[in-house]
């Protein structure tokens, strides 16, 4: 086998406005999702799965989508890339480096969280629903034995 020594590749010319134009864009991409995270644990935490939490957690879940169908590398590398950078990995944001490295491992455990919160909720909501129709029938009928006190 052969190996063919390459010509190192000349400097890349970097575009200022346009990569800080990028990264502007991905931090405030990031700072709103990111919002949608807090307020789905804020609202999991309180027993509010409403519409309002149906669609941060669907901003949350198509970031994760476009995340992971882009190979788990957020789409603005590439244009940040593009632009100059040495490497526009999450780090092309305006978040302290040790933060930005840490993003994927951070947030896994909260959005186990924030699923888990969600569905006690749900479940809780469906039981109450069961309950309550339940006892509605039971009141119909005349003689029915009334429900148990708790």
């Amino acid at each position: 086998m052969t190996w063919i020594r390459r010509e190192p590749s000349p400097p890349r010319q970097v575009h200022a406005r346009r990569l800080a134009l990028i990264r502007s864009i991905h931090t405030a991409a990031w700072f709103t999702i990111e919002f949608c995270v807090g307020y789905l644990l804020w609202a999991g935490a309180t027993g509010r799965s409403d519409r309002r939490a149906g669609t941060a957690a669907a901003v949350v879940a198509g970031e994760c989508l476009v995340f992971a169908v882009n190979g788990f590398r957020c789409p603005l590398t590439a244009l940040a890339e593009q632009a100059g950078a040495t490497r526009g990995s999450v780090t092309d944001i305006y978040l302290p480096a040790w933060f930005a490295r840490n993003l994927p491992a951070i947030h896994v455990p909260l959005l186990v969280l924030i699923c888990w919160l969600h569905g006690r909720t749900l479940h809780r909501r469906r039981v109450r629903h069961r309950e309550a129709r339940v006892a509605a029938i039971q009141g119909d009928r005349p003689g029915a034995a009334a429900p148990a006190a708790p």
